[in-house]
């Protein structure tokens, strides 16, 4: 069974440098991307940590296909590209209900309350 894909690009807090990437797995590549997995790699070295745009493929061979057409424009065409969803260069939220988590130490603390409160200590 084929895979879909994703063809996307990463960039920098300045803006200044993009990156055009394909994977099977945005949430996991993104995230790689900002913890800087692939030590001494293009985005590690370039900080490229921000996704401001992607497209999602039916089958990763057609993700490869596009990705490879991207990486042949321009700066202005590839800029342009963006700009059609993203015209601020915010940086897409792959999670949108993300679960704020609490410190450890607040975790601790809730515990010792419910404890307390429960009568146990």
């Amino acid at each position: 069974m084929d895979k879909i894909g994703f063809v996307y690009i990463m960039t920098n807090k300045s803006k200044t440098t993009l990156y055009i990437g394909v994977t099977n797995d945005l949430c996991r590549r993104v995230t790689e991307h900002k913890t800087h997995f692939n030590k001494s790699s293009f985005s590690d070295r370039y900080n490229l940590e921000y996704c401001i745009y992607f497209e999602q493929f039916p089958f990763f061979d057609l993700a490869i296909k596009r990705e490879k057409e991207l990486k042949k424009w321009g700066r202005f065409k590839k800029e342009q590209l963006i700009n059609t969803i993203n015209p601020e260069w915010k940086e897409i939220n792959l999670n949108p209900n993300p679960k704020k988590q609490d410190t450890f130490k607040t975790q601790i603390d809730k515990l010792l309350d419910e404890l307390k409160n429960n009568g146990d200590i």
